[in-house]
């Protein structure tokens, strides 16, 4: 069977259901038609009033953009005998010149990508048609209102043209007429705009470029109905690859494969007057999670107009209170029960209100905050729609960071300058900039900003990842600052109307004050309340608490329950007793992986390159006194914040040079001494340390001298840890307390270097036992972090209690990548040309994967009874998690901050792998 391109929805003439279901369900259709068409023939097919068309597939937009932007083939000829059908159940033609069918040509990937791709609306005008579409309404206004929409939608999304050059012409006739929003402009005005539009797209489409509206060489409009259609679906597969789409499905995780659907529907017209209307709505609050109906609407107006904030809208509550449109208001209240109801899930959708009757554009699962997604899961399971396991997959790991983003510290004492809308929560502080280069520039440099705008665009995301928080004059709730906003947990305040915007002159004065602000100048945004304020406010962190400490709870009996599978652990990196306190705090279940080497930082620096120069044995041992009443001290600390709780202590890793001073600096510290003249015998002595410290230097230092080979080197460096390891151990023991240390070598390559080493350590542990009289257990484990390693786990697994695998070393030496020089020298070139899908130092690589099967296979072959678990970057990834619980891993260490991420990551990666979750009957 020929594979099929073009599928079709809604009803017909008559109104029959003619949908044609790509798959037999929503979630398998999404793949083939996207997310908008799936669901519109959803909707048409439970019933709801949804304006016909078809879908051509996303698989044909990858043929297509594959092949060079060329068609494949036949499949012309499918969406054309398509085109014809829609004709035939609507019983008229497109671009008729006494009754013109109108489409909408808009895009729709598997994944919500709002904004980021194309829409072209009332595509079939044309001279003549826009006479016959006056005629057959009545309503001139409404015809060239149309048209000139059509021209500047089309000239911008089809052809490139600059969409500033239509809003300025709309400016000027404003300006002319004394008139200040676009619906005070009449019929007259708005032909001879659409007039001076077609002299626009004339003056600046290049014919030679674009030969197929012009033919005769000089640009002009084109007059065909089936010409502009076709390219308004091939401008709509192009968008697939525009910069932003990259951009947002980098920033999204979404497969740069999987390519958009077309969706050709008729057209319903929220501009034909007073009691016709478009709008945007969520079924709950996406910002907070509320019960409540959330959105905004234009009465007059088509949708675009909504999202691009061109005029300030209405709150979607205010809808059936307005004359003509109370009955469509109480229709769409009735729709936002049966959508919930039917997907079990806060929706997103578009309307039209055509004279009075309502029409649905588009439903979607709805983009929200972290803490609506929280709320909203949360009310479901109490409203019985879903079960606590469905509710913990409705809430993605990477947001629960959205609500670790600081606020305005309630304490301080500050002035509110102005308010908008609360559209995305948190706070930000920042320099402001008007443009979405300066933002990426000010992000390069390492300086927060705000990004104020008179309304973002698509064009606007690389600014809006860039920039800590977003701040327009314009737009709702429902407009694209806010909704991209939103999705990215970046703070926003939106329609800020007392903001004078001066871009151009990069200034923005507040209305009814004396304040004006320069780029660069200082501001913070609440985007909780809406609140703007001049100056820096301090921030605060929130704590886990409520919804999140709930929906956390709910997370941990999924990873502790024995009866859905192994227990997956979630552990913290801490080196000090802060860290270990705040750890505990978020929820960490131990310490996966304490860096001795973090002791040894700040004062104590002196002490260790005391020990690394020292030439005799009187200060070496001095040193190594000094070294262990500090480090008994924090083992202390460590041991008591997380009492009760594993505490893995590392053994020191890094080369020695790493806690030297930097011998160049030394060495330019001599010369100027040598040409000032100064006591020889002091520049000798200098001399001396300098060929001290070169000695200590390595080609490859992170191949070289580090690791347990340090230990094995200088077996002094291991007794003096492990002494202060079980001494802060049997000290805390003898007040009552329960430590729990672990030690664990680094870098082993071989089964004999953790032999020695392990003889070396459980000599030590004897020894506090002996000399204190108590008894310790202390399991002693290694690090997998080198592919040897890994590959003779086997081996090593018989001297190893636990394993961790260490994958930011195992991943360097895996790839040969330096982990420290190709994030900035090729790995985004890499990532750019598809070398690699993902950072393999921020996501696990599937080879490194490989790897991490050996070794844990490898490691209970060896010994059953043996703890595996990872303590690099990648632990603390969502998506790693769900590789490294398929894996067979028993827990996972990450940074204190992601411990919550970890945490529902983990009860996630336990339910999909143990076949999926219960469901509500």
């Amino acid at each position: 069977m020929a594979e099929k391109h073009v599928y079709r929805f809604g009803v017909d003439e008559n109104g029959q259901n003619v949908t044609e279901v790509a798959g037999d369900s929503v979630e398998k259709a999404r793949w083939i038609t996207g997310g908008k068409g799936a669901n519109l023939a959803e909707m048409a097919n439970i019933g709801l009033p949804v304006p016909p068309g078809f879908s051509i597939t996303c698989q044909t937009c990858v043929a297509y953009s594959n092949a060079g932007n060329v068609w494949p083939d036949g499949v012309l000829d499918e969406i054309d005998g398509y085109r014809q059908d829609l004709e035939r159940r609507m019983g008229k033609k497109i671009g008729d010149a006494d009754d013109p069918l109108l489409v909408s040509v808009r895009s729709g990937a598997p994944f919500s990508m709002p904004g980021m791709m194309d829409t072209v609306l009332n595509l079939g005008l044309n001279d003549q048609s826009v006479l016959g579409l006056i005629k057959k309404t009545g309503n001139e206004r409404f015809g060239w209102d149309s048209y000139r929409r059509f021209i500047q939608m089309f000239s911008n999304v089809v052809m490139g043209v600059e969409g500033q050059l239509f809003e300025d012409a709309i400016t000027e006739m404003k300006r002319a007429k004394g008139v200040k929003l676009d619906t005070d402009l009449d019929a007259d005005d708005l032909k001879e705009l659409t007039d001076q539009f077609k002299q626009i797209f004339a003056r600046n489409v290049d014919s030679q470029a674009h030969p197929e509206v012009a033919p005769d060489g000089v640009a002009a409009f084109p007059q065909d109905p089936l010409l502009q259609l076709r390219l308004a679906e091939q401008a709509v597969f192009g968008s697939w690859n525009t910069e932003r789409a990259i951009l947002y499905r980098k920033q999204n995780k979404i497969d740069d494969t999987l390519g958009t659907a077309v969706n050709v529907q008729v057209m319903v017209f929220g501009n034909m007057g007073d009691t016709s209307a478009t709008g945007v709505a969520f079924t709950r609050n996406p910002a907070d999670g509320t019960n409540e109906r959330y959105g905004d609407f234009l009465v007059n107006a088509q949708g675009e107009d909504v999202v691009a904030g061109i005029r300030n809208t209405e709150p979607i509550s205010d809808l059936p209170k307005i004359a003509g449109l109370e009955k469509a208001g109480e229709d769409l209240y009735r729709v936002f029960e049966i959508l919930e109801d039917h997907y079990a899930d806060m929706m997103d959708l578009e309307f039209t209100i055509q004279e009075g009757k309502l029409w649905m554009l588009q439903t979607r699962v709805g983009k929200r905050t972290a803490l609506s997604a929280l709320k909203v899961a949360m009310q479901m399971v109490d409203e019985g729609r879903i079960t606590k396991e469905q509710a913990i997959l409705r809430v993605a790991p990477d947001q629960l960071d959205q609500l670790l983003h600081p606020q305005l510290d309630p304490s301080a004492d500050f002035e509110v300058a102005a308010k908008g809308m609360n559209a995305s929560p948190g706070a930000a502080v920042g320099a402001v900039v008007f443009s979405s280069d300066a933002a990426v520039h000010y992000a390069n440099v390492e300086k927060p900003c705000i990004l104020v705008r008179w309304e973002t665009t698509p064009d606007d995301l690389k600014g809006m990842v860039a920039a800590e928080g977003i701040l327009t004059s314009h737009g709702g709730k429902t407009s694209h600052a806010a909704v991209i906003a939103r999705g990215m947990g970046t703070p926003c305040v939106c329609g800020a109307e007392a903001l004078r915007i001066d871009a151009k002159n990069k200034e923005v004065s507040i209305a009814g004050t004396d304040i004006t602000l320069h780029e660069g100048d200082i501001i913070s945004i609440n985007g909780t309340t809406g609140d703007i304020i001049v100056g820096a406010v301090p921030l605060k962190r929130p704590e886990l608490t409520g919804d999140l400490e709930h929906m956390l709870q709910w997370a941990d009996e999924v990873r502790r329950d024995a009866s859905r599978g192994r227990i997956f652990g979630v552990r913290t990196n801490a080196d000090n007793p802060e860290d270990a306190q705040l750890s505990v705090d978020f929820g960490a279940e131990g310490i996966g992986l304490d860096r001795t080497e973090h002791m040894f930082l700040g004062e104590r620096k002196q002490i260790i390159q005391s020990f690394i120069l020292a030439e005799t044995d009187g200060q070496k041992q001095q040193a190594l006194g000094q070294l262990l009443k500090a480090q008994t001290g924090d083992f202390e600390g460590m041991f008591r914040a997380m009492d009760g709780k594993a505490v893995i202590v590392r053994l020191l890793d890094p080369p020695l040079h790493e806690f030297l001073d930097d011998p160049r600096e030394l060495a330019v510290e001599i010369a100027h001494a040598e040409g000032r003249g100064e006591n020889e015998t002091q520049i000798e002595a200098m001399r001396e340390r300098l060929a001290r410290l070169d000695s200590f230097q390595e080609a490859n230092p992170m191949l070289g001298l580090r690791g347990c080979r340090l230990g094995i080197v200088y077996p002094e460096l291991n007794d003096m840890q492990v002494r202060a390891i079980a001494g802060a151990a049997a000290a805390l023991k003898k007040q009552g307390l329960d430590p729990k240390p672990e030690i664990m070598v680094p870098l082993i390559s071989t089964v004999e270097e953790l032999r020695l080493v392990r003889e070396q350590v459980e000599a030590g542990i004897k020894a506090v036992e002996e000399s204190e009289g108590v008894e310790l257990s202390i399991p002693i484990g290694c690090m997998i972090e080198l592919p040897r390693a890994a590959v003779t786990a086997d081996e090593i697994g018989m001297y190893a209690d636990f394993f961790s695998f260490g994958t930011n070393d195992l991943t360097q030496t895996a790839f040969g990548f330096s982990r420290d020089d190709v994030e900035s020298a090729f790995i985004p070139q890499y990532l750019a040309k598809k070398v690699l899908k993902t950072n393999p130092f921020e996501t696990l690589d599937a080879g490194v994967a490989k790897l991490v099967e050996m070794g844990v296979k490898g490691g209970r072959s060896a010994n059953e009874t043996i703890v595996c678990g990872v303590c690099g970057e990648t632990g603390g990834d969502p998506d790693s998690i769900k590789m490294y619980y398929d894996l067979g891993l028993d827990y996972v260490s990450c940074s204190p901050y992601r411990v919550p991420i970890a945490r529902l990551a983990g009860a996630q990666a336990k339910i999909l792998s143990n076949g999926g979750p219960a469901t509500v009957a």
